[in-house]
């Protein structure tokens, strides 16, 4: 019987007991296997495995880079080992094979020290192996294997022409092959961003694959510091100043594709961090293509047959908000619509299109972009980002007089777009007249079809944690193999809430209902919210309960407890009061002294959450409401309240008038109170201070800055 199903066996689980592994079975496929068999990751049988071994499980993560010089890399390799940390006597080596008497004698000649074994799955060692020996390499032996392939790897493009790196620099120049290999492997990997980050000694490369950060490879600091100047280079970027942040484009070619690289640079310490965002102009998609499910699908054309108003696509950074947008465009440039766009930046070349670059240097903002389509007879009009008051009001002016407008926005979810439009400093009416839809989207990754589990036995111990909280049932599990580089996953794909503004949501949003009472109305209307959405995709069998739980959390009612009504038509309005879904600390901190209580009053979930996290790390308490009113009455009543932070721009009772109330009533005239607007009004700081407002801080919300201004605040109350 094999270690591995006999110490299976004797952790029990009894299924182990009748598997058979063939002879000459890899100790790395035989993990796979029994793992498999027994319906649970490598990770999860090594943990049991563990405790029938009464061996410890390696922690990887907190290795002892001192430890690898004991251990040449070439044994390292040979036996699946990799060092953990060392003393006078003895080494711990972890390893996927404790019974490898071999391993356990080279070792121990090796490192001139007792070997101690402690456990950890195949990939987990392989991945160890691969990142902790490579910042031992120089850099011309990382490169040696590759020095020919990378002669032609990687060819800049200036205005479109190849540029082919000679090669002769190649052969006198290490550091250009080893961009080169940079470049060529995030390009191979799929990768949407590259980080190039210095560290103490030692700076590490790191891919974003699938919307997950992955290591590829660790570098000693001369030669990151080399790759940045040479990256520069290519951007022409400023190499002699590195004290200051720098943005810049350049075009490659890797393996005849071309690639479209958007480079940004920040001073860190005594270096710079990089990050490189890669773009493939040849992968935009239809509508069709993009991955939208059917339901959602068929309400984005319900709203694309209207031909004025604003349609928004909602989301944080990468959730492939222009990726969609892209594919409403192909289906709509049919050849007998103008459209136009501006952008920042032109991510995807688009034919029928013409698309204007952002480019602040020369004037050419998203307002002035606008301005000038308006006069280009337009009938479409994408506008890439709605970042302030000014393009959201020729957003809004360009979709009252016949144009269809096409924007993106940073929410969380899809009627959030509303209160975010209020607080830049958009008039509800103006909303109501022009808003057609909404959608908000996430990308969650799709399982590997190489090596997915079908879930048929038991759930593992996280599986079951996540299927109370979600109340359904995985159909699949992550397992990892080499073509999805032991992730178990391999892709992306979108899902969306998409809200379509009927009559009813836009005569409540010119009666100034809040948030969760729109999405009250939304979900009453026929939008499945993302949360349904993605579980959608959980039952099916594409993606996983752990993603699921990494792209959207848990938003379900019983985590957010939110009270909401719609407006009336006397015009009366129910009250909505949100508990801010996170736990505040103790009442009282180590010392035991009271922890004081924040009040806040916003109606954008968006920023709820933002302040209660800020606040929450400053060591206060915090309770939440949606409108001044609310506010109000929660102090009369006599609710711990060592502080307001109001937003100025609420449904019922707006933070000027809840300052003039508060301020009016003995009871609270000494309550100090802090004012958030995204307006840019210069006279309104003057009009809130003389209202009786003690500070005032402009959106969007630096936290630290937030927290500093409270703390202040509270200070010269005390």
């Amino acid at each position: 019987m094999h270690w591995l199903t006999d110490a299976a066996a004797k952790a029990g689980l009894k299924a182990a007991t009748t598997l058979l592994l063939p002879a000459g079975t890899s100790a790395a496929d035989a993990w796979e296997v029994v793992a498999r068999a027994l319906g649970l990751t490598p990770s999860e049988l090594a943990g049991k495995v563990a405790d029938a071994r009464r061996m410890k499980l390696a922690r990887l993560s907190t290795a002892d880079s001192k430890a690898m010089r004991l251990v040449p890399e070439k044994l390292a390799r040979k036996f699946g080992v990799f060092p953990v940390r060392d003393d006078d006597r003895q080494v711990i080596v972890a390893t996927y094979d404790p019974d490898n008497y071999e391993a356990d004698q080279q070792i121990s000649f090796a490192s001139g020290r007792r070997v101690v074994f402690e456990l950890a799955p195949p990939h987990a060692v392989i991945q160890a192996i691969n990142v902790g020996y490579a910042q031992d390499k120089s850099v011309d032996a990382v490169l040696t294997r590759l020095e020919s392939e990378l002669t032609d790897a990687v060819r800049v493009l200036d205005d479109h022409k190849p540029d082919v790196v000679r090669a002769q620099e190649v052969d006198s120049a290490p550091i250009v092959k080893l961009t080169n290999l940079v470049l060529r492997d995030a390009v191979e990997s799929r990768a949407s961003d590259i980080h190039i980050e210095p560290g103490e000694g030692n700076g590490v490369v790191r891919f974003r694959i699938d919307g997950v950060m992955r290591v590829h490879m660790q570098l000693p600091m001369h030669a990151l510091n080399r790759v940045v100047s040479r990256i520069k280079v290519l951007a022409r970027l400023d190499i002699a100043d590195r004290t200051r942040p720098q943005d810049g484009r350049t075009r490659i070619q890797v393996d005849g594709k071309v690639v479209d690289l958007r480079i940004s640079t920040v001073p860190i310490r005594d270096s710079e961090k990089i990050v490189i965002r890669i773009l493939r102009p040849d992968t935009g998609a239809t509508l069709n293509e993009v991955g939208l499910a059917a339901p959602e699908l068929e309400r984005v054309r319900s709203v694309l047959t209207a031909r004025d108003g604003i349609m928004l696509v909602t989301g944080p950074t990468g959730s492939g908000k222009t990726t969609t947008l892209y594919g409403v465009l192909r289906e709509l440039a049919a050849g007998d619509v103008n459209i136009m766009t501006v952008e920042d930046p032109v991510e995807y070349e688009l034919k029928g299109i013409s698309q204007i670059q952002v480019d602040t240097k020369r004037g050419v903002t998203f307002a002035s972009a606008l301005r000038a389509i308006l006069r280009q007879d337009p009938d479409v009009i994408f506008v890439g980002e709605i970042r302030d008051l000014e393009t959201a009001e020729i957003a809004v002016q360009a979709s009252m007089t016949g144009h269809l407008v096409l924007a993106t926005l940073h929410t969380n979810d899809a009627v959030s777009a509303v209160a975010r439009l209020v607080d830049l400093g958009l008039q509800r009416p103006a909303l109501a007249a022009t808003l057609r839809g909404a959608i908000a989207q996430r990308l969650v990754r799709k399982v590997c079809g190489e090596c997915s589990q079908q879930v048929t036995g038991g759930l593992t111990d996280e599986e079951a944690r996540l299927a109370k909280r979600y109340g359904v049932t995985p159909s699949v599990r992550a397992v990892g193999c080499a073509r999805c580089a032991n992730t178990g996953y391999l892709g992306r794909m979108p899902v969306d809430e998409v809200a379509v503004f009927t009559p009813q949501m836009l005569e409540a949003i010119g009666q100034g209902a809040t948030t969760p009472q729109l999405q009250k109305l939304a979900v009453d209307s026929g939008m499945r919210t993302l949360r349904d959405a993605t579980l959608e995709r959980l039952v099916a069998g594409d993606t996983t309960l752990t993603e699921v739980d990494r792209v959207i959390g848990d938003t379900s009612p019983a985590d957010v407890a939110a009270t909401a009504s719609v407006p009336q038509q006397s015009g009366s309005t129910a009250r909505a009061v949100i508990a801010v879904p996170m736990a505040s600390p103790p009442a009282t901190d180590a010392s035991g002294e009271t922890r004081p209580t924040v009040l806040i009053a916003d109606d954008d979930p968006v920023m709820l959450q933002i302040i209660n996290a800020a606040l929450l790390k400053g060591g206060f308490r915090v309770a939440a409401v949606t409108d001044g009113a609310s506010a109000l009455r929660k102090i009369r009543a006599g609710e711990e309240c060592a502080l307001l932070v109001t937003d100025f721009h609420m449904p019922e009772m707006q933070g000027d008038e809840l300052v003039r109330q508060l301020r009016a009533d003995p009871r609270t005239a000494a309550l100090p109170i802090v004012v958030l607007t995204g307006s840019d009004d210069e006279n309104l700081e003057s009009a809130l201070i003389d209202a009786g407002a003690d500070d005032y801080l402009r959106k969007p919300i630096d936290p630290v800055r937030l927290l500093s201004r409270v703390k202040a605040v509270l200070r010269r109350a005390s």
